[in-house]
């Protein structure tokens, strides 16, 4: 054991990084996620944010085979959320002490541009501390089409409107071939990666995420923890790039993938902890890794913050992508708190520049 922590993580290849994955045993890949955890973050804190989801719109031309939630632009279902909603939603987001949206949109045929720009300058103006953590590089690949404009115009303007920050949206697998059989009409890899190094290049904030669970391979996950890794290297000194990396796993009730038969294999708790540790041991250049309790459940999160993971997300005052597909995981303030007390950790409310913010705590024996 001893060995292995004397070799040099960073300088791992894709081959090298499959073999740990595949070979060393969960205690082991824990043990060294956790002491590279321990060298990154000193002090033994967890933090969460406070921040709500506001789904733009429901329409989406995507066709992903994973999302229950999209509607087609002409069905009877199908939405654009209107400034009075977002006025409401907002309120209980400031009530419950939070100040950031997560404003998820879908790949809406009609939306260009200048809407999102009208929605952003809108928001700012009624909130000016209001921050945007929104759309995502599938979202700005698809405005660019649109619009025939450059990802740095895009992104450029949005900045100017009120855009805080670019979640890691849509990355799912960076594998063409996976993405082909699971999502035909969203962004390929290179323009998933190209939009976030033109964020970069912006000093954007940005996070990394992975979806995993379903078509992929193990080496697809290995492969794609690289690609964010080497496009992290890739950064200007000044810019963060990606802040934060939550692997999180396929939900699939009601999925096209499940209707259809395809093969595919649920990702088990043991399963999902030894993909937080890999992620801690590839991904040196990325500060926090973010477990996914919505996805997997408060449990095996908890033992991720012994494998790798810092940070607990996000309460999720509202979430309706992944529930749709049977994510039924719910945490308050007080639970959230609980959960990384319970894991052993002192819970730190944090905003989405992962700064913490001084506070009490919520939950009391």
């Amino acid at each position: 054991m001893k060995n292995l922590l004397t070799k040099d993580f960073k300088s791992l290849n894709v081959d090298e990084s499959l073999f740990l994955y595949e070979n060393l045993s969960t205690s082991e890949l824990i043990f060294i996620a956790n002491s590279i955890r321990q060298k990154i973050h000193k002090e033994n804190y967890v933090g969460w944010i406070i921040d709500r989801n506001i789904n733009i719109t429901n329409v989406c031309v995507a066709n992903c085979k994973f999302c229950n939630f999209h509607k087609k632009i002409n069905s009877k279902n199908s939405y654009i959320t209107k400034i009075e909603e977002y006025k409401k939603k907002i309120l209980i987001l400031f009530k419950n002490g939070g100040n950031q949206l997560l404003l998820q949109g879908g790949l809406h045929p009609k939306l260009k541009l200048d809407f999102y720009e009208n929605l952003f300058r809108n928001l700012k103006n009624l909130y000016p501390k209001l921050k945007l953590h929104a759309l995502g590089p599938p979202e700005i690949v698809h405005i660019s089409k649109l619009e025939n404009k450059s990802y740095k115009e895009v992104l450029q303007r949005l900045v100017k409107s009120g855009l805080d920050s670019l979640p890691g949206a849509g990355a799912e697998i960076l594998n063409d071939l996976v993405r082909k059989n699971l999502s035909k009409y969203k962004c390929n890899s290179a323009e998933w990666l190209n939009v976030m190094s033109e964020a970069h290049k912006l000093n954007i904030l940005t996070s990394a995420t992975m979806m995993f669970g379903h078509i992929e391979s193990k080496k697809e996950r290995i492969e794609h923890l690289h690609l964010i890794r080497d496009l992290q290297e890739k950064k200007p000194k000044n810019s963060v790039g990606f802040i934060s990396f939550t692997p999180w796993t396929f939900q699939d009730i009601g999925t096209v993938l499940k209707k259809n038969n395809v093969k595919y294999q649920l990702v088990s708790a043991e399963e999902y902890i030894r993909t937080v540790a890999i992620s801690r041991i590839i991904l040196h250049n990325i500060k926090n890794i973010q477990a996914s309790w919505l996805t997997v459940g408060v449990e095996t999160a908890q033992v991720c913050l012994h494998s790798g993971a810092n940070d607990f997300g996000s309460i999720m005052i509202e979430e309706n992508v992944v529930s749709s597909a049977g994510a039924s995981n719910k945490l308050d303030k007080k639970g959230i708190e609980k959960a990384i007390l319970e894991a052993g950790f002192i819970p730190k409310i944090r905003n989405q520049k992962y700064d913490f913010i001084k506070n009490k705590l919520f939950y009391k024996k």
